[in-house]
């Protein structure tokens, strides 16, 4: 059996992100396992737009309002765990908890329901309309955490402790990124399996051509539903993890700027692509990092390295390791 270039890519990619914080700790370095962390986080809400953008064509500008609503549902369910105090929604209470695997629960389910009623409107148009629209969702769910004192406001909510996992340290950081690293694996699992099933060939087929797909009797707008909320899903629990990382949950989080920055990391690595997600969070975070200490402008370097990839490299920087993509 033998596996394509593409494929081979991928792995290498997944793997050199795993012996980064390995190789850190071996130098004594141990900043760096945060970083590595940082590259897994984000490549795993960018896995979660790939879903959308890279399978579905859909450009959507307020993937942030996935990614923030998963960070405020950790900090929300983690302050009231700490506090001892429920959350009261007038007719009903639900305990706070400090579980990680709770907290990714509702994290999902949030992000999904969010997701499902942005797709419901946003579905209904296409092309620039979309883009913006969800763009206004995104700033409306930016407005309103802004305007939630009790849950910080535009000073945001502190996590008192990182939320713990059954049997793990996860204060320990090297423990922190294995959880995150698991998480990214599966996710990059969950897009394979999509792309190459029924529903992920519906799914492209309908952004080639969504006349054909409808006469075969398949609904372009239940399939680009339907990819939409995963894609929220996913992204929504990449915030709940990027919340445990940094202890604190900023309206930041639900910026245009973040949306912008998930589309950046697609596009660097390779819309569409399997490990385009992992490269363009590597390069990202690598940018930030080395070229952040050395000048407040770093994004300048950053847009000269997007221009060079959508010119000269429109696969992204998987596409120009591995060539055309071959499925099969």
């Amino acid at each position: 059996m033998t596996i394509s270039r593409e494929t081979a890519v991928g792995i290498g990619l997944v793997l050199i992100l795993l012996a980064i914080p390995y190789a850190a700790i071996e130098l004594g370095k141990p900043f760096y396992v945060t970083l590595a962390t940082r590259m897994a986080i984000l490549a795993l809400a960018a896995v979660g737009l790939n879903l959308a953008l890279g399978l579905g064509g859909l450009v959507s500008f307020g993937h942030a309002a996935f990614f923030g609503v998963g960070g405020y549902a950790a900090g929300i369910l983690a302050s009231h765990g700490f506090s001892g105090q429920p959350l009261d929604f007038g007719l009903f209470s639900l305990p706070g908890t400090t579980m990680m695997p709770a907290i990714w629960v509702v994290a999902v389910a949030a992000g999904g329901l969010l997701a499902a009623a942005i797709g419901a409107i946003s579905l209904r148009t296409s092309g620039v309309y979309f883009i913006m629209i969800t763009l206004a969702f995104a700033q409306m769910t930016y407005y309103f955490a802004i305007s939630w004192p009790a849950y910080g406001g535009e000073d945001g909510l502190s996590i008192t402790l990182r939320n713990a996992f059954p049997g793990v340290n996860t204060l320990v950081p090297i423990n922190f990124f294995l959880i995150c690293y698991g998480l990214l694996a599966a996710a990059l699992v969950l897009f394979a399996l999509t792309r190459d099933s029924r529903f992920g060939a519906a799914l492209q087929a309908a952004r080639q051509n969504e006349v054909r797909v409808a006469t075969v009797g398949i609904a372009p707008y239940r399939i680009r539903l339907a990819a939409f909320v995963i894609s929220g899903m996913v992204t929504a629990l990449a915030g709940a993890l990027y919340a445990d990382l940094n202890r604190f949950v900023s309206p930041s989080m639900l910026s245009w700027h973040m949306s912008g920055e998930l589309i950046v990391l697609i596009i660097l690595g390779g819309v569409g692509r399997l490990a385009g997600p992992v490269a363009g969070a590597m390069l990202f975070v690598l940018f930030e990092f080395l070229l952040g200490g050395l000048t407040e402008r770093w994004q300048f370097f950053l847009g000269l390295a997007l221009l060079g990839v959508v010119l000269f490299a429109r696969g992204g920087l998987v596409g120009l390791v591995a060539g055309r993509p071959r499925h099969g």
